[in-house]
């Protein structure tokens, strides 16, 4: 059966459960699924700006955890990539994080937004550190947004974490009235999940949903990112 291939951005490390994680989620795809996907691992400092003719047969970009990456400005170029030609796009942890660091500076023109990860003493950081951090733990979810709703499968949830950084509630208005929503957040108010409403799958999560797989299923949006690769 032909393959489809899925980017995966990032700095493959097998000592990262979230990408374990991913690679298992591969296997429970192409298992279930009448389409076979194949993974790439696309390393951030392989990534060149503008130069797209490795990207012509990609099915679907996956923005994985793992930050700070080596290439932060490769990986921001492949979530751009996505966002602009319509490819089915998941970022999770780092890559929601990155995310929205993109739409921030090219849709919205914000070129002061940054992650305080990479610089600490941003004018702007869109990213900042979590007032309590989020690694290896549990937090419930509730969605705000009935389509991402309608992926997740529920009003609610119990998500798992690894992340100390997340999107600084003091900047979140800039985002108020455009087609980037915030569809999930913490019970403190906390915005935990976006998507791209003028866009056919493009989603973000703080918490990592690819860690299901580690238990022998997908996760709902997983699924549905590969199905909105598969083309279904």
């Amino acid at each position: 059966m032909p393959r489809s291939r899925i980017a995966l951005v990032g700095d493959f490390n097998a000592e990262i459960l979230a990408h374990r994680a991913i690679n298992a989620s591969f296997a429970l795809a192409n298992q279930t699924g009448q389409k076979r996907f194949e993974p790439q691992w696309v390393g951030t400092e392989t990534i060149v700006p503008d130069h797209t003719g490795a990207w012509g047969d990609v099915c679907g970009i996956w923005c994985v955890p793992g930050s700070p990456y080596r290439n932060a400005e490769g990986a921001l170029w492949a979530i751009q990539y996505a966002r602009t030609r319509a490819l089915p796009f998941l970022g999770t942890c780092g890559g929601y994080q990155h995310a929205l660091i993109e739409y921030a500076r090219n849709v919205l023109k914000i070129k002061a937004a940054e992650h305080a990860e990479d610089n600490p003493s941003a004018a702007m950081a869109l990213i900042s550190r979590l007032q309590c951090a989020l690694v290896e733990q549990s937090q419930k979810i509730v969605l705000s947004d009935k389509n991402f709703a309608a992926l997740y499968g529920a009003d609610s949830g119990l998500e798992g974490y690894h992340c100390s950084y997340g999107l600084n509630p003091e900047y979140e208005r800039v985002f108020a009235g455009t087609a980037l929503r915030i569809a999930a957040r913490a019970e403190n108010g906390e915005a935990r999940a976006f998507c791209l409403s003028e866009h056919p799958f493009f989603i973000g999560t703080a918490f990592q949903p690819e860690r299901r797989a580690l238990a022998g299923s997908l996760h709902p949006l997983v699924a549905a990112f590969f199905c909105a690769a598969a083309g279904v």
